[in-house]
Order: structure tokens, then sequence, then C-alpha cells
């Protein structure tokens, strides 16, 4: 059973964890569980436990996390739209950097912020239209470091200046700058990787396996190393769709 009202060292382990991570609107107590906000990232977690040694609990109520996760949900009362149960503190501190990483890079936080930044800006010229584009691919980029974590999925590089923020359907083909600053809409590629996928040299199957176009040298073809398929959602696998559609890859080498 929860612990309510939180004791002292419950109350202070889950401010602690909620702080470190993100979360430092401390949004007040209901029936045992603790909430906080950010001003960075959407939606609001909410902390709890049987006491001072376990279990721990956390709830959340941004649908997108929760997508993305797919963690176990477990079968009990509480707020927001999924609960969660960890044994450990440790376990929990596990789990919450990357709930933060997904509350800000996912949608529409990325759109919000760009719409914040270029609210008071001009677009009449294509000079002043270019840079709002790089303000928001530069918001694009922290969005997509953030979903991936810092590092290429393909390749396992971590090296942010050799990191490239590559758009799945490109910014000018997309209808709407929701769709240019969807996370889902892009792949975080080594530099080699992102001219190859750029250029339609390379696209992705449905399990983030390389399709190599048959206009790839061998000798470039051996240099495009990777270790581990991309890890996709429906959402990234619909825009691959499209790229693989638009770059002709109806057949093609593995």
């Amino acid at each position: 059973m929860i612990e309510s009202p939180q004791s002292f060292i419950v109350r202070e382990e889950c401010e602690k964890a909620a702080f470190q991570n993100g979360f430092r609107r401390l949004l007040g107590q209901k029936e045992g569980w603790l909430a906080f906000g950010s001003t960075t990232a959407h939606g609001t977690i909410h902390l709890a436990a049987t006491g001072a040694q376990g279990p721990w609990f956390l709830a959340l109520d941004h649908s997108g996390v929760i997508e993305e996760l797919a963690l176990p949900v477990a079968k009990m009362a509480g707020p927001g739209l999924a609960r969660y149960t960890f044994d450990t503190l440790g376990a929990l501190y596990g789990v919450l950097p990357r709930v933060y990483q997904l509350a800000v890079s996912l949608p529409d936080a990325p759109l919000r912020d760009f719409q914040t930044k270029i609210k008071d800006l001009p677009k009449t010229t294509e000079a002043e239209r270019l840079v709002v584009q790089r303000i928001g691919q530069d918001i694009f980029r922290a969005g997509l470091m953030d979903y991936w974590q810092g590092r290429c999925p393909l390749t396992g590089i971590t090296d942010s200046a050799l990191l490239r923020a590559s758009h799945i359907i490109p910014w000018k083909n997309c209808q709407t700058d929701a769709d240019r600053l969807d996370v889902h809409n892009g792949l975080l590629l080594s530099a080699l990787w992102d001219a190859a996928f750029d250029r339609g040299l390379v696209t992705f199957d449905d399990g983030g396996r390389p399709l190599f176009s048959l206009a790839l040298s061998e000798a470039g073809s051996a240099e495009l190393r990777w270790q581990n398929p991309i890890p996709l959602t429906d959402k990234h696998k619909k825009r691959l769709a499209w790229h693989r559609e638009h770059h002709h890859f109806m057949s093609g080498k593995v």
C-alpha cells in the first residue's frame, strides 16, 4: 500500500529523484503521490513508495512518453495514464532520465519552442526565411539528440561533432512545421551515414536494417559499417516508406 501521506524520507527521495532528472517544479501531494512538472519538458510525473525501502512507483500522463517507454504497466490505482513499479530506488533512477529526454523531444515540445522563438521574426525575404529555417533545424537537432540519447543508434557513435540530424522527409517536402520538427521524422546519424541517407544512397527497412542503393559503389558500401538495426516506431516506419519510395528503393541490396 502506498504511504500516505509520505514520510520525510520518502518525500526527500522523491524530490531528489525528480529534481535530479529535470522535473524541478513541485506541484503538491495527493493520496501519497508527489507530483512534479518541468519548465522544459511536457507533462507531469508522480512519485510514490510503500516506504523508505520501496517498492517505488512512477505515474505518467504523457501518452507519447508512455508509448515510447514500452514498460510493463502496473495494475494499480493512481494518477496519470499509466503507472509503473520499481523494486529499488536505483531502478527508478534508471528510467527517469529517459522519461525526461522523451518529454522534451516528443511533439509538440519542439514545435512550441520553435513558435516561441520565431514569433516576432520577419519572414518576407529569402534571407529572413533561411534564418527561421536555421532556428528550426537547430531545435530539431536538439530534439533528436534528446530522443536518441546523443548516440547514433546504427553505429553507436556519441561524438556530437560527428552526428547529424537527418530528416527522413526533408524540410522542404514537409507540409507543416509540426512535421518538420517531429522527432519521428528524423534519425540521428553519423556524418557518413547522413550523407548517404540524404542523397538516397541508403535507406532502412521496417526492421531498421540498411538497404543500399544499386548506385552505391562496393567501396562506399563497405565503409558504411553498422552495429545494430535502428529501433523504429510506427511513426518512423511511415516516413521511411516515403523515403524508400521517393528514392526508388523498390529493389536494392542489403
